[in-house]
């Protein structure tokens, strides 16, 4: 399973510029809006994807990502149980990012007996579901009107998930080993996914 987190924000900054109007009215002032980095708050979540299958999004509310929260909120009542499901072939991908490498996390994968994929302390472009957020970010701001309050974004979020074409789920898990290849081949430095 390949999983992530991410955090979209209310008002996004992603130097796309956005207009949002009504269908047949062109760059009126009034329909222009500046926004400005993480204004209005944000929202963050987990995913893990393989092949044919994609756990819901788990929102991360109030706060961020610690390594207690990630075991009591995300291992072990999601991970656990697909690992379960899938039997010994299973295998977690997780980052480098610090709670996922703190010893309680170790742990519990240890006692649970789920396995771990290595990944490389700098991996630019190589875990799929990075093209996931893309897509769903994307997604997002075609919503018209687009969400006002952090309610609205999560449950925005929650449906653009959902409707998120499965081919392109299976298409990206079968990727890695073409990502991973080439990121051999040039040592580590960027791939063009």
């Amino acid at each position: 399973m390949l999983t992530d987190e991410s955090r979209f924000a209310l008002q996004p900054e992603d130097k796309r510029v956005r207009i949002w109007r009504e269908q047949g009215i062109r760059n009126r002032p009034e329909n222009i809006t500046e926004h400005h980095a993480f204004r209005g708050g944000s929202i963050m979540f987990w995913a893990g994807i393989s092949l044919g299958y994609r756990t819901d999004l788990h929102i991360y509310r109030r706060g961020s990502v610690m390594a207690v929260r990630y075991r009591d909120k995300v291992l072990d009542p999601i991970v656990k149980l697909y690992a379960a499901a899938v039997g010994p072939t299973f295998v977690l991908m997780d980052d480098n990012a610090r709670p996922h490498r703190a010893a309680i996390v170790d742990d519990f994968l240890e006692s649970e007996g789920i396995a771990r994929m290595e990944w490389p302390a700098y991996s630019p472009h190589l875990n799929p579901i990075e093209n996931l957020w893309d897509a769903l970010g994307r997604a997002v701001c075609r919503r018209f009107p687009p969400p006002a309050t952090l309610r609205d974004l999560e449950t925005v979020l929650q449906e653009e998930w959902r409707l998120l074409d499965s081919a392109v789920f299976d298409h990206l898990v079968t990727s890695m080993i073409t990502r991973c290849t080439l990121c051999m081949k040039v040592r580590g430095a960027h791939i063009p996914y």
